[in-house]
């Protein structure tokens, strides 16, 4: 189900609705298509990279409990810290260390001097939680691909994200940028994006001019 929500200047578009939370994609600017996830675990809320929308804190409030904010990417400020402060939880920025008195398990997708990313693995509901290095949004994808590596980490995919040969076999890929993919062909699609980015480039590329996505 999609919803659209108002703020002054910012419209969000609901999305990734789940038994555990729900997802929100501003559309300013809208080539970006900047998505943000609230992720429910026993009653309580844990808001990953989010941007803010009308209607979207008190979404928050009604799913649960709010458990703290994480800041998966260092450029992705984002509203993390308004967020944070508002619900009265701590800001978890790169929590390459873990994130405390949450099920979900860090990998250290990227950690270059200006590229620093973490991704969020919750293994029970299968979840992985992206900020940049995967992604669905149009600008993302070659001809046929339903989800794919940013196009500047092509030529060489974050090893961390290796699906199914590093036991990252999930239901549900969230990114940061487009609505997420959902259900039994989710593994294999992530395991796919990771695999064939790097030959798949001159694709991608050719498919630029002609807008095929």
């Amino acid at each position: 189900m999609r919803t659209r929500g108002r703020t002054g200047s910012v419209d969000v578009r609901f999305c990734d609705e789940t038994a555990f939370g729900f997802g929100w994609i501003a559309s300013e600017p809208a080539f970006l298509e900047r998505a943000s996830h609230a992720v429910r675990v026993d009653g309580r809320v844990w808001l990953v990279d989010p941007v803010d929308g009308e209607g979207v804190e008190e979404r928050v409030r009604a799913l649960g409990e709010p458990a703290g904010v994480v800041q998966l990417l260092d450029r992705h400020e984002r509203d993390c810290a308004s967020f944070a402060e508002r619900l009265g939880v701590q800001l978890h920025r790169l929590p390459f260390g873990g994130v405390p008195g949450s099920p979900f398990e860090v990998l250290r997708v990227i950690d270059r001097r200006r590229w620093r990313e973490a991704a969020l693995w919750w293994p029970k509901e299968r979840v992985l939680v992206c900020a940049e290095a995967l992604g669905t949004a149009r600008y993302y994808l070659g001809p046929g691909e339903r989800l794919a590596v940013h196009p500047l980490l092509r030529p060489a995919p974050p090893r961390s994200l290796r699906g199914l040969s590093r036991g990252l076999t999930p239901r549900h890929v969230l990114c940061g940028h487009g609505e997420g993919i959902h259900g039994d062909g989710t593994a294999l699609a992530l395991s796919e994006a990771v695999s064939t980015a790097r030959r798949r480039i001159l694709r991608y590329l050719i498919g630029l001019p002609r807008g095929r996505r």
